[in-house]
């Protein structure tokens, strides 16, 4: 038989929630330690549960739980912080990472750098920084935590450290391949380019464009193909 475990005040987040029965919800977590978590929050949607008003997205929070398996009973929440002010383009923003998040990450995983990522990415949208630049950064984080990183360091023909002034045509589950500079292809871009992406360092719209380029047919490949709500709803909120 399993042995129960405990977790006490672990630095978290709501990424989902869902009803349970007539008066719980399950609220799948991202927790600082123990990556994506999955909790019973017993009755939370009772008008009068502290709980109810607590759990939301986007508000810091320690939590407690306790169980086997992969669900586990939530025991105690409380406020690490005030909820974060996002609204708007940025409030669907930051819905686009849980959405990430929930179909890229397996239950209980634990991925602290990336808990620190997406801590970073939500407080910097709740200031208004542009949203764009948020993902993307975000985006890298997570492709390289679930092993599907960018490859920028070396080209992947000749095994040479990539020239900023060179060009690459990123092949997917390879990296990047020289080619010459008339070179026509979806996905070529100069060495600096790749190095500015994988570097965070998007400061103008080009940059920007370069990575949302790169990263969506990797992201897409992450997927499998599944579709994701919250980037159709975005790019009409874009248009």
């Amino acid at each position: 038989m399993s042995v129960v475990e405990r977790v006490e005040l672990e630095a978290s987040f709501v990424l989902h929630a869902r009803p349970y029965r007539e008066s719980s919800q399950i609220c799948e977590m991202l927790s600082q330690q123990h990556g994506r978590v999955g909790v019973v929050a017993r009755g939370a949607r009772r008008p009068r549960s502290p709980w109810r008003s607590l759990l939301q997205p986007f508000q810091p929070l320690r939590i407690s739980w306790f169980g086997r398996g992969s669900l586990y009973t939530l025991r105690a929440a409380e406020p690490s912080s005030r909820p974060l002010p996002i609204t708007g383009l940025a409030l669907m923003s930051a819905y686009y990472l849980n959405e990430l998040l929930m179909i890229l990450m397996q239950r209980v995983d634990p991925h602290p750098e990336l808990f620190a990522h997406y801590g970073a990415a939500i407080g910097a949208l709740s200031t208004g920084e542009e949203p764009q630049r948020i993902l993307r950064r975000f985006e890298v984080a997570l492709l390289s935590e679930i092993g599907y990183g960018l490859v920028v360091d070396l080209d992947v023909i000749q095994q040479q450290p990539l020239a900023a002034d060179r060009y690459y045509e990123y092949v997917i589950d390879r990296g990047p391949v020289p080619v010459d500079a008339g070179y026509d292809g979806d996905l070529v871009f100069s060495g600096g380019a790749l190095h500015a992406i994988a570097a965070g360092e998007l400061t103008n719209d080009e940059q920007l464009r370069n990575a949302k380029r790169l990263l969506r047919p990797l992201l897409d490949r992450a997927l499998g193909g599944k579709p994701l709500k919250t980037r159709e709803v975005l790019a009409a909120m874009l248009r």
